[in-house]
């Protein structure tokens, strides 16, 4: 199959819809399908305001056409609800194309937690965007229940994977007393450095040893300046971000917002055991309270507390049972059915 793949979130963004469609489109290749991403890198743009880091598409109506009509797709998967996913939209309707989406990010919220604007016209927004849809791939069964709830339709779960062969344990490179002199045991954070990551519901605890962020985004310097005992390295890749998971004790995830959470399956690859709230992602990847891979419930620091005694062996196999090949897999088989059911 020719795949085009659009979204508005493409390199150099660091993301989870980045990660996830980046390494999507290499499973789909090795499997022989045909795949183009059209994302921000192929139009003009401007930054998002009040986050620049995001690249918005100027008017790309005319060169999406151009692009989709040179192509020759057997089949047009929209990944965000943004200008490029707008006009791949549009252009689909108005040539009576079948299409597929998928949802990856809570918006609505992200906006509250920015602006304190309710959630019900920006959740209008999304029904409408993914109701012109075939199918809508929706990452976690709590979080397709939550959709259904709130109007949306013909949604399928497309869960996630993990490199086990990159997030593994004992993976050198890091140790924390040596780099930064501060004590253990080490309590990591991995993800955007934003107020919508609640990274201050983990940074507000009293808790032994460090505190160690890993990531950036618009509120690490006044995060940094607030809380002088944590450490933020910054933005960290490939090895060096699997050593940060290996040399660490306990993985945290304060998010509320999430819709999977793929940081928390890199952290288990690496043996390392989490502590999160009972929320969509988390529970749809930990089991239920405390286990040997961490806990989840509503009170995090409880948590934090309990994953200390984690099973690393337990993390590591429990991680297992995500890969990328399953997940490549299960977006190709749900492509074609669409394709099917529209012809």
């Amino acid at each position: 199959m020719r795949i085009l793949i659009v979204s508005d979130a493409w390199y150099p963004q660091v993301n989870g819809v980045v990660r996830t469609i980046s390494r999507l489109s290499d499973e789909l290749r090795a499997m022989g399908q045909i795949v183009r991403v059209v994302g921000p890198h192929l139009f003009r743009t401007v930054p998002c305001p009040t986050y620049p880091e995001i690249r918005l598409s100027i008017l790309p109506g005319r060169e999406m056409s151009r692009l989709i009509a040179e192509f020759r797709p057997d089949a047009i998967h929209i990944v965000t609800e943004g200008p490029l996913g707008l006009a791949a939209r549009r252009w689909a309707i108005r040539n009576g194309r079948c299409f597929t989406t998928s949802f990856h990010t809570r918006f609505p919220e992200y906006i509250r937690a920015r602006t304190g604007l309710s959630t019900r016209l920006p959740y209008r927004f999304l029904r409408w965007f993914h109701a012109a849809a075939a199918l809508t791939l929706v990452p976690t069964p709590s979080m397709l229940g939550e959709l259904n709830d709130r109007g949306f339709r013909h949604l399928e779960c497309w869960t996630r994977g993990v490199d086990a062969d990159r997030f593994r344990p004992g993976t050198t490179g890091h140790d924390w007393q040596a780099l930064h002199g501060v004590p253990g045991p080490y309590l990591l954070s991995v993800g955007r450095v934003a107020v919508e990551k609640n990274l201050t519901a983990f940074l507000d605890l009293d808790l032994p040893g460090t505190r160690i962020v890993v990531g950036d985004g618009p509120d690490r310097a006044e995060l940094a300046a607030r809380y002088p005992g944590v450490v933020f390295t910054g933005y960290l890749d490939g090895a060096d971000l699997a050593a940060a998971y290996a040399a660490s004790d306990v993985f945290v995830f304060p998010s509320l917002t999430d819709t999977f959470g793929l940081v928390i399956l890199e952290a288990l690859s690496c043996g390392l055991p989490v502590a999160a709230f009972d929320v969509t992602g988390p529970r749809d990847i930990l089991p239920p309270g405390v286990s040997a891979v961490g806990a989840i419930g509503p009170d995090l620091r409880t948590n934090i507390l309990a994953a200390l005694k984690g099973d690393r062996a337990a993390c590591r196999a429990h991680a297992a049972r995500f890969s990328w090949d399953s997940c490549a897999r299960m977006f190709l088989d749900a492509i074609v059915r669409a394709q099917r059911v529209d012809g």
